[in-house]
């Protein structure tokens, strides 16, 4: 966790203490924790809560974020967390309700990345706002605020945070040339790469 966390300042993701990793363990939920820049972070700064988000670990109060964390944990099978405030996809979550089908590996979230509407941080109306936008998906925007996404493992959790990054910046590249207009892809060429990307990679 602390070199996931210290990861997404590395590629740009976070600046300062923005963004937060999380990773739940039977029925706890390891947070970081608030106000913690990621490069002083280490595993001892860490904390625990159980999914009503009482603390059972650790000493410092967990990320302001933990309603975002603990609604997805509640509600499905994530095992992992990465929240950021990637320049690009906070960008995009300013401009659009859904980031356009710039790219097939949309499909490799679920479909269409929607934005979240916007909340203030750390909030339950944020969480539920995330919740709706997250509905047969693994990941989303948040409006004026920046990305979440899931998975089974940190790292799923992670590829899939700098894959929506790089989906935000590619359509904000192609759609700032003047005069011309990007290419979409249908639903259906979004589905038929959605079945490819389920046989994609090295198989056991």
């Amino acid at each position: 966790m602390v070199a996931a966390a210290r990861r997404t300042v590395a590629d740009g993701l976070v600046v300062g203490t923005s963004g937060n990793v999380s990773v739940r363990v039977g029925d706890i939920v390891l947070v970081t924790p608030s106000g913690v820049p990621y490069d002083r972070l280490t595993p001892d700064d860490l904390t625990g809560v159980d999914l009503t988000g009482r603390q059972v670990l650790g000493t410092l109060v967990p990320t302001s974020e933990l309603p975002m964390h603990l609604a997805l944990y509640r509600t499905t099978d994530a095992r992992a967390i990465v929240h950021t405030h990637a320049v690009h996809a906070t960008a995009v979550s300013t401009l659009v309700s859904e980031l356009p089908l710039v790219h097939y590996m949309a499909a490799a979230l679920g479909g269409p990345v929607r934005v979240a509407p916007y909340a203030a941080y750390g909030t339950d109306e944020l969480a539920e706002n995330m919740l709706r936008a997250l509905a047969g998906r693994s990941g989303c925007l948040l409006q004026n605020h920046g990305t979440i996404t899931y998975g089974t493992t940190l790292d799923q959790a992670y590829d899939r945070t700098a894959q929506l990054e790089w989906m935000c910046r590619l359509w904000l590249t192609a759609s700032s040339v003047p005069g011309l207009t990007p290419t979409l892809l249908t639903e259906a060429q979004l589905a038929e790469a959605g079945e490819r990307l389920r046989g994609y990679g090295q198989r056991k």
